[in-house]
C-alpha cells in the first residue's frame, strides 16, 4: 500500500515538471512573435516621430534663417533574448507533504542597435536646390491630392499667357497684386476638380519620318512595325513611320485626347519654352469651368524654397484670405483656408496637438485644431511626401535586422 502511495507521488510530480516545461515553451513560443511586432512597430513610430519633429524644426529654422539639416536613421538591430524558468515548492496549506506548487519566472532583455548618419552630401543638397519636376506634381495629383493645395505649397509662380504678352503672378504674400490673382487661379483649378473635370495628362504627340524604301533592309521591317505604324506609298516608293511619343504635362478641362494633331503640335510648338519644372495648364471655354479661359505655366519651388515659404508663414508674410474670382465654380464646402499650413507659436507646450518642437524656449505645432484641422494634417502629409521625394538613399552600415534569441 505504501508502495503504490509513493508510486502515485512520483506520478504526480512527474506531470507536474512536464505541466511546467509545457508552459514554459508555450511562453517562448508566444513572447518572440509579440516581441518582434511590438519592435517593428515602435521603431517604425520612433523613425516617423523623428522626420515629422525635423522638419518642423527647420520650418522655424528657416523662419529664423538658420541652415536647415536632416539626419536620419540608416540602420536599426534590435536583439531580443528571452529566458524562462520553472521550479517547484511545497504548497503552503493543504496536504503539504504531498502537493507540490509549481513556480515560473522568465525575462526579456532588449539590446537595439540603432545606426544614425547625417543627410548632407552634393547630391542630397543639388536635390534640395532643385525645383521638383512636373512628374511629381502629377504622381501627387493622382492620390486625390487637393490641386489647390499642390500648387500653393509647391508652385513659385503662375505666368498667364496672353495673345499680346505673359504675366506673372508670384506665390508670396508680400507681392499683394500676385499673391492674389495666383490663389485665384489655384481655387479656379479647385473647382474644376471637385466637379471630377480636371486632367492632368502627358500631350501625346505624333512624330512623323518618311524614308524611301529602298532604305528599309527587309530583314529589318518587321521590328520597324513592332516600334512604329508603317505606311507604304507606291506613287513615290516611299515609306511612312509614324510613332506616338509622350509630350509635356498638360493641366486641363477637357480630356486632352480629343485634341486635333494639328492643335498638339500648336501646344508642343509652345512647351518647347518650358523647363521641366513647368506645368503647363489650358482651360477652354465650352468645357466645365470655361467661364474663366486661361492658359500658361506654374513654376515649381524646390523642397528648400517650401521650408523656407512655410516658415516666413510664420512671421511677416503669413497668407490671408482671398476670395475666388466670380467666374469660378463653387468650391466644395468652400474649402479655402488664409495658410497653405497653419502653425501655432507659444511660450507653454501647446495641448490638443499631434506633436510640438521646442525651439529657444518657445514652442511650435501644426494647428490641428479648428475648422482646418484636416487640411493642415493633409498639408504636413504632403510636405513629409515631398521630403522623401527629395531624400537620397541613407549609407547603411551592415544588414538590417531585428534578432531574437532564446
Amino acid at each position: 500500500m505504501k508502495y503504490k502511495k509513493k508510486q502515485s507521488r512520483y506520478q504526480w510530480s512527474f506531470l507536474q515538471r512536464l505541466l511546467c516545461l509545457s508552459v514554459m515553451i508555450l511562453l517562448a513560443g508566444c513572447v518572440s512573435p509579440m516581441a518582434l511586432n511590438r519592435a517593428v512597430i515602435a521603431y517604425d513610430e520612433a523613425v516617423t516621430d523623428s522626420i515629422s519633429q525635423q522638419l518642423l524644426v527647420n520650418i522655424v529654422r528657416a523662419h529664423y534663417r538658420q541652415p536647415v539639416h536632416f539626419t536620419g536613421v540608416s540602420n536599426i538591430a534590435a536583439t531580443f533574448t528571452f529566458s524562462a524558468n520553472a521550479g517547484a515548492m511545497p504548497a503552503l496549506g493543504g496536504l503539504a507533504g504531498a502537493t507540490l506548487m509549481p513556480i515560473f519566472g522568465g525575462s526579456l532583455a532588449e539590446s537595439p542597435t540603432i545606426s544614425i548618419v547625417p543627410i548632407e552630401g552634393e547630391e542630397f543638397t543639388q536635390r534640395l536646390l532643385t525645383p521638383f519636376p512636373q512628374s511629381k506634381l502629377t504622381l501627387l495629383l493622382r492620390q486625390h491630392f487637393d490641386v489647390d493645395m499642390l500648387l500653393r505649397m509647391m508652385a513659385q509662380e503662375v505666368r498667364l499667357m496672353n495673345p499680346e504678352q505673359q504675366s506673372v503672378y508670384r506665390n508670396n504674400p508680400s507681392d499683394k497684386a500676385g499673391y492674389e490673382m495666383f490663389r485665384r487661379v489655384v481655387l479656379h483649378f479647385s473647382a474644376i476638380q471637385d466637379h471630377n473635370q480636371l486632367y492632368a495628362e502627358p500631350l501625346l504627340l505624333n512624330h512623323t519620318w518618311k524614308i524611301p524604301s529602298s532604305s528599309i533592309v527587309p530583314d529589318s521591317f518587321q521590328s520597324l512595325q513592332k516600334e512604329f505604324t508603317v505606311h507604304y506609298h507606291a506613287e513615290d516608293d516611299t515609306f511612312t513611320l509614324r510613332k506616338q511619343i509622350p509630350g509635356p504635362i498638360l493641366i486641363t478641362n477637357y480630356d486632352p485626347d480629343r485634341l486635333s494633331e494639328e492643335e498638339r503640335e500648336a501646344l508642343n510648338e509652345r512647351a518647347r519654352d518650358w523647363d521641366v519644372s513647368d506645368i503647363a495648364f489650358d482651360i477652354r471655354a465650352g468645357h466645365y469651368g470655361g467661364e474663366w479661359p486661361m492658359s500658361g505655366v506654374f513654376r515649381l519651388r524646390s523642397f528648400h524654397s517650401i521650408l523656407g515659404f512655410l516658415g516666413k508663414s510664420l512671421g511677416y508674410e503669413k497668407g490671408y484670405h482671398v476670395e475666388k474670382d466670380a467666374r469660378t465654380p463653387p468650391i466644395l464646402h468652400n474649402e479655402n483656408p488664409d495658410q497653405t499650413m497653419e502653425f501655432m507659436a507659444s511660450n507653454s507646450s501647446p495641448s490638443d496637438v499631434d506633436f510640438s518642437i521646442r525651439w529657444n524656449d518657445r514652442f511650435y505645432a501644426v494647428n490641428t485644431v479648428g475648422s482646418h484641422a484636416r487640411w493642415n494634417r493633409d498639408a504636413f502629409q504632403l510636405l513629409f511626401l515631398l521630403f522623401q521625394m527629395t531624400v537620397t538613399d541613407l549609407p547603411r552600415i551592415g544588414v538590417p535586422s531585428i534578432t531574437i534569441a532564446k
